[in-house]
């Protein structure tokens, strides 16, 4: 696939090209919430980046046998659609030959255009609505498995493994917790049609108080509630459902398989109550690469911990920088070719790209908790 300058203004492909050939500072842009109730799940993210960077940098990391230095741009979208608009036009308007982010799909998918209209690459470490990579921009990528696989995936597991026959959602309405329910949806009647829904109910990324929804949903004796959401809503929730007796198993997507998942929900965690599915995943020989960047992680943040997305994030500057060291320049026009090509070992596993811009054979791993804490339980494909 090529991509050619008739998708970026002239002026703009001109710049590019006569900065990436004159500076020694090469700007990589990352974009997640810094604010708000995801704010520790950005902070992970910006961490992640930080961490590629400065790793870069200390080796003497050269393009084009020039030594070049890498500097993050980073910026706070509250994960808001519009504030996300609002920044990925001010790291256009700063020049940034790249951008990583953004966190959430309702921000990713507006702020893409952007990018796109500018001849900007995209990688997102965490975006899952299937959306992000189906408007046809050969700009966007993403390195983690789309909604499709990750809420059709839980929806088998829950009707194969857990034994759910009666199941409840809830999403929170935001793109990415609608997209993952109604994929877990189809993946649970697909397995077995049988299946029933008994409830389907929604909140808002914000909401603190579920005793209405959860009521209602008691009432319809479900053995499973799956929820489309994130960490600050789930562990809430889960505490209000062991407040009202509610003893059924629950489930979620990426959002919610969280480090503070267990802090968030108190006494609600329980032992093996929850199951979550983070996009990724790495076995074999390639747990021992995961754990290095875990080690090096609590290293550089001693008062930190990995939280979800933060090694999607460092792998997503790991493999920008390759293509334009194989392009030899870090001029967009040029690398963006590399980029659609590459074959990276991250250290969430094997990068590489399909025609639309998703990871390729991406993997989900299956999570716990128990004892209070986030507990692996095997990676699946």
């Amino acid at each position: 696939m090529q991509f050619t300058t008739k998708l970026i203004p002239l002026a703009i492909a001109m710049a590019f090209a006569a900065s990436a050939s004159a500076q020694d500072i090469v700007k990589i842009g990352h974009v997640g919430p810094i604010s708000g109730a995801t704010a520790h799940l950005g902070k992970d993210n910006e961490n992640g980046a930080k961490m590629a960077v400065e790793e870069l940098n200390a080796k003497g990391f050269m393009i084009n046998g020039k030594k070049v230095k890498l500097e993050l741009v980073l910026e706070d979208d509250g994960a808001d659609p519009k504030q996300g608009t609002a920044v990925a036009q001010k790291l256009v308007d700063a020049k940034v030959n790249g951008v990583i982010g953004h966190l959430n799909s309702g921000t990713t998918v507006p702020a893409s255009r952007i990018y796109h209209n500018a001849g900007i690459p995209q990688i997102s470490p965490s975006s899952t609505i299937p959306e992000y990579t189906k408007q046809g921009f050969k700009s966007a990528f993403r390195v983690v498995a789309n909604d499709n696989k990750l809420g059709g995936t839980l929806g088998r597991y829950a009707v194969d493994t857990l034994k759910a026959t009666n199941i409840a959602v809830i999403d929170d309405r935001s793109a990415y917790g609608q997209g993952v329910a109604t994929e877990f949806m189809k993946g649970a009647k697909a397995q077995n049609p049988a299946v029933k829904i008994v409830g389907k109910e929604f909140t808002s990324a914000t909401a603190t108080d579920f005793t209405a929804i959860l009521t209602s949903i008691k009432s319809k004796k479900p053995d499973l509630i799956f929820f489309g959401g994130m960490d600050a809503v789930g562990g809430p929730m889960l505490k209000q459902m062991k407040a009202l007796g509610i003893n059924a198993k629950f489930m979620g997507g990426d959002g919610v398989c969280t480090e503070s998942l267990a802090r968030l929900a108190g006494d609600g965690i329980g032992e093996g109550i929850v199951t979550c599915a983070e996009a990724g995943g790495v076995t074999g020989e390639q747990e021992k690469a995961f754990a290095d960047f875990v080690a090096r992680y609590k290293k550089r943040f001693p008062n930190e911990s990995v939280q979800l997305y933060s090694p999607y994030v460092y792998d997503a500057v790991m493999v920008m920088a390759t293509a334009m060291q194989n392009a030899k320049s870090a001029d967009p026009v040029k690398y963006l070719p590399e980029l659609q090509k590459i074959k990276y070992q991250g250290v969430t596993g094997p990068i590489q790209f399909d025609d639309k811009g998703d990871i390729k054979d991406g993997a989900l791993t299956m999570y716990t908790y128990k004892g209070g804490k986030k507990t692996k339980m095997s990676v699946v494909k």
